[in-house]
C-alpha cells in the first residue's frame, strides 16, 4: 500500500485543478486500485470523478469497489447510470451487488437495465433478493462447476473453458445431475490423478458448505474453525448456487469488529471519522441522555441521605470513597461483559453453557472481590479517613463491605446482560457500553448507602 503525504495530495490537487489529463495520466499509471481508492478519499466529489475519467473502466470498476461506502456513494449519486452500468459488468456479481445497493431503489433498475451482459444482469438480480448479512448477500456466483460423472479429460476442457472469465480459482465444484453440490475437486487431483475414470471417484465427498440464509457471522467462524479460503453456498434443498471468498469475509470480520466496538463505547451506529458533525451527534447522543440519567440517579441517591443522621453528616470522609465505588463497579462490569460479548462472537462460549461461565465468573469474582476490598481495607487501616478512631472503622468496613458487593454484583450483572441480550436476537455488544457502566454506577451507589446507614445505625444510633 502506497503512502500519500500531504505534499502530494497538494501536488495532485494543483494537477486536477489545472485540469492537466496528461500528468495526472502519468501520475497513477502503475498504481494499484486499491491506492488509486486511498487516494480518492483524499480528494472531493468532483476531483474523485476526474481522476476516475482517466482510468480504464476495470481500473475504476476496481477502485469503486475498493472505496469506503460513503465515499462511493456520493461518487455514484454523481455518476450517470451508464457509466455506473459499465463498471459492474466487469466486477464479480457480489461485488457488483455490493456496489449498486447504495443506489436508490429506483436507480438501482435503471442501472440493471443498461446493463448489456444479460448473464451478469440476472447474477445480480438473482443476488439482490438474499439480506446483506446472510451468506446469500455475500456469495459470488462466478465458479468452476464439474458433473461428478465427467471424465478427467472432459473435466480438464470443462475448467477450462470455465476458468476464462475467474479471477481466482480455490477449488472445482462437483455436483449432480439436478445441481446437488456432491464433493470439492482440488487442481491437485488433476496432476495426481490424471488417469481417473470419473470424477466422483477422487474428489472430496461431503464438503463443509452453508445455506444462503446462514447468518455471515457463523459464516466466518466456519472460515477460522476450518481454515477455510473459500466455501460453497448451497439452497435449501442442497443445490450448488454460489462461493463465498476468504477475502469476503475478511471484510465483513473488519466491519463487525468496528461495528462491536462502536457499540461497546457507546455509539450508536456505524460512524467513520468523515462523518459530518449532525451524524455523529445522533449516533453518540443516545448513551450520553443514558450517561445523565443515571448520574442523576446518583445524585438523588445522595440527596435522599442528607438528613441529619446520614453518612455525609456523621461519617463524611466517606465522600472521599464514592469515585472508588462507581469506578470499580463500572470497570468490572464492562471487564465481565467484554468477555461474554468476545466468547458469543467467535463461537467459544455457547447459550447452553451460560450457566457454567455465570458460576465461572462467580468465582473468579469471589476472588477478584477479596483482593480489592483487601486492598482498601490495607489502605484505610494505614490512612484513616477520619481523626475518631470509631468512625474510622465504621468507614473502613462501609467501603470494604461494599467494595466486596459491588464487583459481585457487577462480574454477575456484566455477564448475565450479554447472554440475556443474544438469548433475546439482540447485538451483546451494546452490554459493554454505558448500559453497564451506568447500572453498575447506580446499583453500587445503592449498596454504598445501604451498607452505611447500616453500620451508622448499629454503632451510632
Amino acid at each position: 500500500m502506497k503512502e500519500f503525504n500531504e505534499e502530494y495530495i497538494e501536488k495532485l490537487n494543483d494537477i486536477i485543478d489545472q485540469k492537466d489529463e496528461a500528468a495526472l495520466k502519468l501520475e497513477i499509471k502503475d498504481m494499484h486500485p486499491a491506492d488509486i481508492a486511498e487516494l480518492v478519499e483524499d480528494l472531493d466529489t468532483d476531483e474523485a470523478l476526474f481522476l476516475l475519467r482517466l482510468v480504464d473502466e476495470e481500473v475504476a470498476a476496481d477502485v469503486l469497489i475498493e472505496l469506503d461506502e460513503d465515499q462511493r456513494h456520493d461518487l455514484l449519486e454523481q455518476m450517470p447510470n451508464e457509466s455506473i452500468a459499465r463498471k459492474l459488468e466487469l466486477m464479480d456479481a457480489n461485488d457488483a451487488v455490493d456496489v449498486i445497493q447504495e443506489l436508490d431503489e429506483e436507480d438501482r433498475e435503471d442501472v440493471i437495465k443498461h446493463i448489456d451482459d444479460v448473464e451478469q444482469a440476472g447474477d445480480i438480480v438473482d443476488l439482490l433478493q438474499y439480506g446483506e448479512d446472510t451468506a446469500g448477500g455475500h456469495m459470488s456466483t462466478e465458479m468452476i462447476v464439474v458433473q461428478e460423472n465427467m471424465s478427467m479429460p472432459d473435466c480438464i476442457k470443462a475448467m477450462r473453458e470455465q476458468a476464462e472469465d475467474m479471477d481466482e480459482i480455490y477449488n472445482i465444484y462437483v455436483v449432480d445431475e439436478d445441481n446437488r453440490l456432491k464433493g470439492i475437486f482440488p487442481l491437485k487431483k488433476t496432476i495426481t490423478n490424471p488417469s481417473a475414470s470419473k470424477i466422483k471417484h477422487v474428489m472430496e465427498p461431503n464438503p463443509i458448505s452453508v445455506k444462503t440464509d446462514t447468518p455471515i457471522e457463523d459464516v466466518a467462524l466456519d472460515f477460522e474453525k476450518y481454515d477455510l479460503v473459500a466455501m460453497p453456498v448451497v439452497d435449501s434443498i442442497g443445490r450448488l448456487v454460489g462461493r463465498i471468498t476468504v477475502d469476503d469475509i475478511m471484510d465483513e470480520v473488519r466491519e463487525q469488529s468496528e461495528r462491536d466496538y462502536q457499540l461497546a463505547s457507546g455509539i450508536a451506529g456505524d460512524i467513520e471519522t468523515g462523518d459530518s458533525v449532525w451524524t455523529q451527534v445522533k449516533a453518540r447522543i443516545p448513551w450520553l441522555f443514558i450517561g445523565i440519567v443515571g448520574g442523576i440517579a446518583n445524585a438523588l441517591i445522595l440527596d435522599g441521605d442528607s438528613d441529619s443522621t446520614s453518612w455525609q453528616t456523621v461519617l463524611p470522609g466517606m465522600a472521599l470513597f464514592i469515585p472508588l465505588i462507581g469506578g470499580t463497579g463500572g470497570n468490572v462490569g464492562t471487564q465481565s461483559s467484554a468477555i461474554v460479548v468476545q466468547g458469543l462472537a467467535n463461537g467459544s462460549l455457547e447459550l447452553k453453557n451460560a450457566g457454567k461461565h455465570i458460576l465461572k465468573e462467580l468465582g473468579v469474582a469471589l476472588i477478584n472481590a477479596t483482593i480489592i476490598a483487601g486492598l482498601v481495607l490495607l489502605y484505610n487501616l494505614i490512612w484513616p479517613a477520619d481523626d475518631n478512631v470509631q468512625k474510622a472503622q465504621i468507614t473502613t468496613m462501609a467501603v470494604t463491605i461494599s467494595l466486596f458487593g459491588v464487583v459481585l454484583f457487577a462480574s454477575v450483572f456484566g455477564t448475565f446482560v450479554p447472554i440475556m441480550l443474544e438469548k433475546l436476537k439482540i447485538d451483546p455488544a451494546i452490554a459493554t457500553g454505558p448500559f453497564v457502566t451506568v447500572t453498575n454506577d447506580i446499583v453500587g451507589m445503592i449498596i454504598y448507602m445501604v451498607v452505611s446507614s447500616t453500620l451508622i445505625s448499629m454503632f451510632l444510633g
